[in-house]
């Protein structure tokens, strides 16, 4: 099993923005997929972007399409997922998962990870 550790969640008002990391501990992040994922209260886990371990494919859901963008140091052994222009609809626990590969859906989710991270919270308010 990967782990993974997510950091950089907190409180922001809407119209904000954050960044969350990824980051690896016993294996090299660069050699796989990894996804960004996000749960709310009483909601299914969604899968909100992924890159594949090239860098050169990414996917987002069509919630935060132009909004939010995934990216990877490989040097650094980090994913991030910059989030700008946050809604309160985007608070939720945000989880990172890796597999070698993903696949995604017409509304550009991503599915098919199968090593995770513990998530950090984000809350969007005023």
């Amino acid at each position: 099993q990967l782990q993974l550790v997510e950091s950089g969640g907190g409180l922001v008002q809407p119209g904000g923005s954050l960044r969350l990391s990824c980051g690896a501990s016993g294996f090299t992040l660069g050699n796989y997929a990894i996804g960004w994922f996000r749960q709310a209260p009483g909601k299914e886990r969604e899968g909100v972007s992924c890159i594949r371990s090239s860098g050169g494919s990414t996917h987002y859901v069509d919630s935060v399409k132009g909004r939010f963008t995934i990216s990877r140091d490989n040097a650094k052994n980090t994913v991030y997922l910059q989030m700008n222009s946050l809604k309160p609809e985007d608070t939720a626990v945000y989880y990172c998962a890796a597999n070698k590969d993903y696949y995604s859906d017409y509304r550009g989710a991503c599915y098919g990870m199968h090593s995770w991270g513990k998530g950090t919270l984000v809350t969007v308010s005023s």
